[in-house]
């Protein structure tokens, strides 16, 4: 059972940390490059890009499906089948709407921009922001809409475990 409650707490730290991540590029992060200069909008998202490969988050992005399979099956094995029901459509939900989602459109559209030269001109670089943010921020409501019903799902298999 202890174990059962570490994955536990696991899949929530990890649903949430990935959520959060998502949720700061909705609320703040996309609206503030937006409001910017394109030809600095577009440096800056080349760099925040570039720089998002790290052991910080790689946890996260690519642990929480894990985490969360492994806190299903264990809650299965012990005998809480309804939790590993709820943790296993967390660890999918996610897999699929965040993490695969992610490698298959946004960061295509990432690496495309990173070979982007900035161009001198405004305009040109304001087509070329108009072009990428957008169609990038639809897909990133996605996958944040995802981790977080994969965050909502952790927390209700979280509850229907039993208090032995």
């Amino acid at each position: 059972m202890r174990l059962l409650s570490l994955l536990v707490l696991l899949s929530l730290l990890a649903g949430g940390a990935i959520f959060g991540f998502f949720y700061a590029w909705v609320c703040s992060t996309m609206w503030g490059l937006d409001a910017a200069d394109p030809r600095i909008a577009i440096a800056a998202m080349q760099a925040m890009n570039g720089s998002v490969r790290n052991m910080v988050f790689a946890p996260s992005f690519f642990g929480t499906p894990v985490i969360m399979f492994a806190t299903a099956l264990t809650a299965y094995l012990t005998g809480e089948k309804r939790a590993a029901l709820w943790f296993s459509a967390a660890g999918a939900t996610y897999l699929a709407f965040g993490l695969l989602l992610t490698m298959g459109v946004n960061v295509p559209m990432n690496r495309a921009l990173a070979g982007v030269a900035i161009p001198d001109d405004v305009e040109a670089a304001r087509a070329i922001w108009a072009d990428y943010s957008p169609r990038w921020q639809m897909f990133n409501i996605i996958r944040t809409l995802a981790s977080g019903a994969a965050l909502l799902m952790a927390g209700a298999g979280t509850l229907t475990l039993s208090r032995r």
